[in-house]
């Protein structure tokens, strides 16, 4: 499986009926490879992992065991969401993993980007294994991976997390079926199968999660309050029709505070910056030009709503110079 590569010239699918076509030709290919045996995957909630999760639930019904790990760095709602959706609604044989205090104790101290990435991915692969070893039965494991993965591994612009990295006790086959397909492909695969338009068209998310968005040493109160200010960032973005329209926005929470007044009295709190770009390859970026009323507006909600916050701040700088995620 792992060495099928995208046609040359393979249609991109843009219609439901593209969609569709594709669905039937994976679910056919998922059953002759899988037959009456387990498959295992880290279901996220992310796009790639959802649409293959979906898939494959069409495909092998409860042969398939998902495992979502709730590390705490995830946004507002998206565990309950995954849950709601597989669990509930699609009756995926779903197993949650409260990993939390676990990541977070992992994490306190660390303020080095690349040592907090590491500890997230490795701390993600321990606890992802000791649950596939509490299975019997399973022989493969579905990956989210997609075609530009592929590519940016290969030219070594990055490495992905979907290389592998699992322990030398657990080698399963791999199962990839979203692995020929762009970003816009996977997600019209995913709206063909309905799946919900929020899960489908969720913005990118980076695999540390909030992590990222808590540049420092990740402390629980600011992280929390990169959630919340998040939380309210997009559902204004939602109300005042930007949801569509900007590709990525997000708050970030700095591990500095500044003075400031509440209540008639000094505060030392933290900023919220805020970051909304548009971009087509994700190599560039513009910022969006966000109506300065709906502005006044968050900033009201995030400095009343948010504990531990006093000033709202707006990132204006373009990609280059300025990488869109902050570590």
């Amino acid at each position: 499986m792992t060495d099928i590569r995208r046609p040359e010239n393979m249609e991109r699918i843009t219609t439901p009926e593209l969609a569709q076509a594709f669905i039937d030709e994976q679910v056919k290919l998922l059953r002759e490879q899988i037959g009456s045996d387990k498959v295992l995957l880290a279901l996220s909630g992310g796009v790639d992992s959802s649409v293959v999760a979906a898939l494959l639930i069409k495909a092998v019904g409860d042969q398939l065991v998902a495992v979502h790990v709730n590390h705490g760095l995830l946004r507002k709602g998206e565990p309950e969401q995954v849950q709601r959706v597989f669990r509930d609604e699609m009756k995926a044989n779903l197993i949650y993993v409260d990993a939390v205090d676990r990541f977070l104790d992992k994490l306190a101290g660390v303020s080095d980007p690349e040592q907090k990435r590491m500890i997230i991915g490795g701390e993600f692969i321990e606890v992802f294994a000791e649950e596939a070893r509490k299975l019997d039965g399973i022989k493969f494991l579905a990956q989210g991976t997609i075609w530009p993965d592929i590519l940016e591994s290969e030219k070594g612009i990055k490495a992905h997390h979907n290389a592998g990295g699992l322990p030398e006790d657990l080698r399963f086959e791999l199962v990839e079926p979203v692995r020929i397909l762009f970003k816009d492909e996977v997600r019209a695969v995913g709206s063909a199968l309905g799946l919900p338009d929020n899960m489908v068209y969720r913005q990118p998310f980076p695999g540390p999660g909030l992590g990222v968005r808590c540049p420092g040493a990740i402390t629980r109160d600011r992280l929390e309050a990169v959630r919340e200010a998040d939380a309210i960032l997009r559902e204004e973005f939602a109300k005042n029709g930007l949801e569509g329209k900007v590709w990525q926005y997000f708050t970030v929470v700095p591990d500095f505070k500044s003075t400031g007044i509440k209540d008639g009295e000094r505060c030392f709190e933290w900023p919220v910056i805020i970051r909304a770009v548009n971009t087509r390859d994700a190599m560039t970026a513009t910022v969006e030009n966000v109506p300065f009323e709906l502005m006044q507006h968050i900033t009201q909600r995030i400095i009343t709503e948010v504990k531990g916050v006093n000033r709202v701040l707006y990132d204006f700088t373009p990609k280059p110079t300025a990488t869109i995620e902050y570590e």
